[in-house]
């Protein structure tokens, strides 16, 4: 900062930078582009209001920095620098002094009027007015805390009673500090106050509903949401990948049997089966929503997220997933149905699942390598919508800014690579709407059309994905699924695991082996024991230690793109599978 013309401002701007940094806020950009602009800017400035010439600042940006130059002259006891127009319009005015004292008086400045209040659509503070509306306006009565969040609750995004983020302790509810301040909310009784519209605040009212009463009957049919909200909602749910065939929703079917790991046969046969699947009717099963048991907002909040869904009208069947956060299935309604047709339980999997990440567990699973393990996993599931959903959460800036190009890279690469559609939300709250909203486009989708589901009998570990991946190919306009039953004994962490399989996964524990990397590695040296082998024919003088640092990368040095392997990656690998050589 010793080097910029304007230190006080630049330290001002970084300060806001920071802090927008340590609450990844979007805000963080444009303090970025202002502070690389006033930082290689060579004029010094006289008053904050000339730095809007510079790219990044606005007059926003610029009354803050002269606010805040104020307090600092006050503070220090220095006179506050005037107006560039304003300097010159005085020194004019000084030279005419004369003519100014004969002259008819300058007009009064016309006073600024001040911009009505009016708070945003369904946030807390509109919840809070339009809630205390519903009152007659004489009514002196008003409402206790209690009787007004229940009220407001389907009328705000927010929650009135939990914060938005477990770190967090501001709640929807805080909004009511604002209604008091500006004096649309006064209270009265002691000690349980009652809350009442004082006539400033009935005006705001009046105004909310004049704007949004037209639709306020559709939004209350719909959970209080919206139609404008309801409406950016359901653009959430345009097809992940609209581009390609395989974006497409599919149907699927599966028993409840969630611990039935023996459904599905080890290895046998990778030749494809002929099968005719099990046709299910529309109507004899409605769509459910399944939560994983240790999907929790916090330790001490556990039922959070069930809660809220309920109160959405989403009640979610909860049980531990052996894959995935949160998945959909189609829940017949006759539950001897499946078995009388050859299969079991009472469930059919929807071929839609969700992965959910809070941004401090994305960073960590992607330092231990548990995020590379997790998209092995549901690419090998078999379900064609994978959907990864990050969550933002409040971490330290300076750790945050450390991992921000990984967390970007890795983002891209889930998007771009594995082909998952990526769904972020600022909280939680955002999140179970999200959720709620996918839960009845799903139910649209599918119950009013068969699902077909093909016969657990024929499925086995190794020809399942063959068999998906052909019967897509063939007939694309038709969607196969198999059971929940037969899903939870093909995703079990380890019942389902071929040789090749946990082999994959023993190179993937190596920092930089991604899956493409493992699977090139594997074509060339087809088992864990295979590879000892190799790096052990390599021998123990320095001449076979320099051939095991350079056997991966010289036998796949003539890839291209993310299969290569670099020499410093190929020493990573010989540390780890020749290490047992350098003892």
């Amino acid at each position: 900062m010793a080097d910029c013309a304007n230190p006080l401002l630049l330290g001002w701007v970084k300060e806001w930078l920071d802090q927008a940094r340590e609450r990844n806020s979007k805000g963080a950009s444009v303090y970025k582009k202002a502070y690389d602009s006033l930082k290689s800017c060579p004029l010094p400035f006289d008053h904050p209001s000339e730095a809007q010439q510079l790219h990044g600042f606005g007059p926003k940006l610029c009354d803050r920095l002269t606010t805040k130059l104020k307090e600092h002259c006050e503070r220090e006891g220095l006179p506050m620098p005037g107006l560039p127009h304003r300097k010159r319009k005085k020194s004019t005015s000084k030279d005419n002094e004369d003519d100014d004292d004969d002259g008819a008086p300058s007009p009064p400045k016309k006073a600024r009027k001040q911009k009505a209040y009016v708070p945003t659509l369904r946030s807390g503070a509109y919840a809070l007015v339009v809630a205390l509306s519903t009152l007659d306006e004489g009514n002196t009565g008003g409402l206790t805390k209690p009787e007004l969040i229940e009220l407001a609750q389907p009328l705000c995004d927010s929650s009135f009673t939990a914060a938005s983020q477990a770190n967090k302790f501001y709640t929807a509810w805080n909004s009511m500090k604002t209604l008091e301040s500006k004096e649309l909310v006064y209270t009265q009784g002691r000690p349980s106050k009652r809350y009442s519209l004082s006539e400033e605040g009935w005006e705001v009212a009046k105004r909310i509903k004049k704007t949004l009463m037209p639709n306020q009957d559709q939004a209350d049919d719909s959970a209080g949401v919206s139609p404008k909200g309801q409406n950016k909602e359901t653009n959430n749910f345009v097809d992940p990948r609209p581009s390609s065939p395989r974006s497409r929703p599919q149907v699927g079917a599966s028993p409840t049997n969630s611990t039935a790991t023996d459904l599905i046969p080890q290895g046998i046969s990778s030749e494809l089966p002929a099968f005719s699947p099990i046709i299910l009717p529309p109507g004899s099963f409605k769509v459910e929503l399944v939560l994983d048991t240790r999907e929790v907002r916090a330790k001490s909040d556990r039922d959070y997220i069930q809660i809220e869904l309920a109160k959405k009208g989403v009640t979610p069947i909860m049980r531990a997933l052996a894959l995935g956060d949160i998945l959909w299935v189609a829940k017949l309604h006759n539950p001897e149905l499946l078995s009388s047709l050859g299969a079991d339980g009472d469930e059919v999997l929807l071929d839609w699942i969700v992965e959910r990440k809070r941004l401090d567990d994305l960073v960590s699973s992607i330092k231990d390598s548990r995020y590379d393990e997790q998209k092995f996993r549901l690419l090998k599931s078999g379900v064609k919508n994978v959907v990864y959903m990050i969550e933002e959460f409040a971490m330290n800036a300076e750790h945050f800014h450390k991992y921000e190009e990984m967390v970007e890279s890795a983002i891209a690469s889930t998007q771009v690579v594995n082909g998952f559609f990526i769904k972020k939300t600022q909280k939680m709250d955002d999140s179970i709407r999200y959720l709620a909203r996918m839960t009845m486009l799903l139910k649209s989708l599918y119950e009013n059309k068969p699902l077909q589901v093909i016969p657990s009998k024929v499925i086995t570990t190794k020809n399942y994905l063959p068999l998906l991946t052909h019967l897509r190919e063939k007939e694309p306009d038709l969607d196969y699924n198999i059971t929940y039953g037969a899903f939870a004994s093909l995703a079990s962490k380890s019942d389902s695991l071929t040789l090749r399989d946990v082999y994959l996964k023993m190179l993937m524990c190596t920092r930089g082996v991604t899956g493409e990397k493992a699977l090139e590695i594997q074509k060339r040296w087809k088992t864990p024991a295979e590879f000892a082998e190799a790096y052990k024919k390599c021998g123990l003088d320095d001449e076979g230690r320099k051939k095991k640092l350079e056997l991966v990368s010289g036998q796949m040095q003539n890839l291209v793109g993310r299969k290569k392997v670099g020499k410093a990656g190929s020493v990573k690998i010989a540390e780890v599978w020749g290490d047992e050589v350098y003892a």
